[in-house]
């Protein structure tokens, strides 16, 4: 989506919360949501408005592993790295994910459809290993299951 389309989905949000520096947040995930990813544009366009350093606004857009400066796929795979995760075998999880989708954890699918994203923490350690796709929480996963799960996926695409 263009930078005019977001920017009037942030004006909204702006708006709503009178310019105050609280209105980040929400216009950083909105902009993720809407964009795809928080871009340069973005940045300094709340900057200005929310009358904040640059660097603030960067600092926050980079901080949570809900948004992103790169560009996402349709589907954000983000799964859990952290230590739970990966003694129940969050390794494995992600070795499934780049043979289903042809590519490395971090990268995009060329039909720009699908990313993995490890991050550090889900807070989903009783259900080890655990990963989202956009807001759709999985766990306790294996090999068999992420098959299952990125199948499910594709034919959403396809209908």
């Amino acid at each position: 989506m263009s930078f005019e389309k977001c920017k009037k989905q942030l004006e909204t949000i702006l708006a709503s919360c009178e310019g105050k520096r609280e209105s980040l947040l929400p216009c950083l995930h909105a902009a993720c949501e809407q964009c795809g990813h928080v871009s340069e544009e973005v940045i300094s366009y709340l900057a200005e408005k929310l009358d904040l350093p640059r660097v603030e606004v960067y600092s926050a857009a980079s901080f949570y592993s809900m948004f992103s400066l790169e560009e996402m796929g349709e589907n954000v795979i983000r799964v859990c790295v952290s230590l739970s995760c990966y003694l129940k075998g969050s390794n494995k999880v992600i070795k499934a994910l780049e043979s289903e989708l042809s590519i490395t954890a971090g990268q995009t699918t060329p039909d720009k459809k699908f990313t993995i994203e490890p991050v550090s923490c889900l807070g989903l350690c009783d259900k080890a290993p655990a990963m989202m796709v956009n807001e759709e929480v999985y766990g306790d996963l294996t090999a068999e299951k992420i098959k299952g799960i990125i199948n499910q996926y594709k034919q959403k695409e396809t209908r």
